[in-house]
């Protein structure tokens, strides 16, 4: 691992705008490594990894062309906490791999590593510190109901199968709140890049 690169952990609740601050970041000259994009890349079909999601769950988690159906794998976690965990087990070790192998060839002073789910990991706690995008609750729901065209009740269940935003909040070094415009979000995205670049200097 680049021990040398300032790492911040960049996380928070489902639709609260991770992807929103981390493309923030980004536009600004910020090396982005993301845990969701790695785990979408171990499991492109020819991955060993899918191979082995596919001798867990069955070949029904595939699609007619051999990839993952995403959908069926949602509904396959969340119906059976056991599967859920042995998915876990298997991915977990691989994204960490390869996180690490991306840190080496990160030559900036700081990172931003996307982990949605850090509350809930035991992982990553190397990390020198963590961003919390957070975002009420109802805002929360209202979104998801509308991004992933759900009823109310589907997008409640998602939510509390997540940590707390209290947990989440918990563990906060910096938060950004989201609520308000675009604008509003570049500014704060703006005044954590000069406070995370002053650190490292």
């Amino acid at each position: 691992m680049n021990k040398g690169v300032f790492t911040v952990v960049l996380t928070g609740g489902i639709a609260s705008g991770k992807t929103a601050v981390s493309d923030g970041f980004r536009h600004l000259g910020v090396p982005v490594i993301d845990t969701d994009v790695i785990a979408r890349e171990l499991v492109e079909p020819g991955q060993p990894a899918l191979d082995r999601i596919a001798k867990i769950f069955g070949t029904d988690v595939l699609d007619s062309k051999g990839r993952l159906n995403r959908r069926k794998m949602r509904h396959a976690i969340f119906s059976s906490p056991e599967l859920k965990s042995r998915l876990e087990a298997l991915l977990h070790p691989l994204i960490a791999e390869e996180v690490l192998r991306r840190m080496d060839h990160v030559t900036a002073p700081y990172c931003i590593l996307v982990i949605p789910l850090y509350t809930e990991s035991r992982s990553y706690r190397w990390v020198d510190r963590v961003l919390v995008v957070d975002v009420a609750e109802e805002q929360q729901i209202k979104r998801v109901m509308s991004r992933d065209h759900v009823e109310r009740e589907q997008a409640e269940a998602v939510l509390n199968a997540q940590a707390s935003r209290q947990e989440r909040l918990a563990l906060a070094d910096d938060v950004i709140e989201n609520s308000g415009t675009l604008s509003d979000l570049e500014s704060k995205i703006d005044a954590l890049h000069k406070k995370y670049s002053s650190l490292v200097v």
